[in-house]
């Protein structure tokens, strides 16, 4: 799981450079899919990621609007304060941690349940998409875009012998 989080967080990095060479009106621009821009759905993935793990924490969720948030510089800001209470959560998983409960309310107000396992893959897995949707409007304004490969990141070394 650990080795996961530590790609996103790798793959999220290169696109905080990525947006370096894009006009802030290419990356506020509203998109066609995801949940509006390029920079808002950095945002987004920074968000999700946090309030869900202060959820499996007992924590109360980040409430705050993309408005206070539409520079580069600020999303970056907002990732730096939240990453090192999810790497904190992540570095301390333990095998136990999967099947707990994790007790929650679905938007039409129906009582659900999740393990924290599943809340864990499911953020992973959002983030993943969202990735895929920048690629997609990275190739739209005539940019590469950021490699997804897993694979040469340095996440997983083989054994030595």
């Amino acid at each position: 799981m650990q080795t996961l989080f530590q790609y996103n967080w790798q793959v999220r990095e290169d696109w905080f450079r990525w947006c370096e060479d894009v006009p802030e009106e290419q990356l506020l621009r509203v998109r066609t899919g995801g949940v509006g821009g390029i920079l808002h759905t950095l945002f987004h993935i920074v968000d999700v990621e946090w309030s869900w793990i202060r959820s499996l924490q007992g924590k109360p969720d980040f409430q705050e609007s993309f408005d206070e948030y539409r520079s580069l510089e600020r999303v970056r800001q907002l990732q730096a304060a939240f990453r090192p209470e999810v790497e904190s959560f992540v570095g301390s998983w333990q095998h136990s941690m999967e099947n707990q409960p994790f007790h929650d309310i679905r938007r039409d107000g129906t009582p659900v349940v999740y393990s924290w396992g599943e809340v864990l893959r499911h953020v992973i897995a959002h983030e993943i998409h969202h990735v895929g949707q920048l690629s997609v409007w990275a190739r739209e304004i005539g940019k590469q875009p950021v490699s997804a490969n897993l694979i040469g990141r340095g996440l997983v070394s083989p054994p030595r012998g």
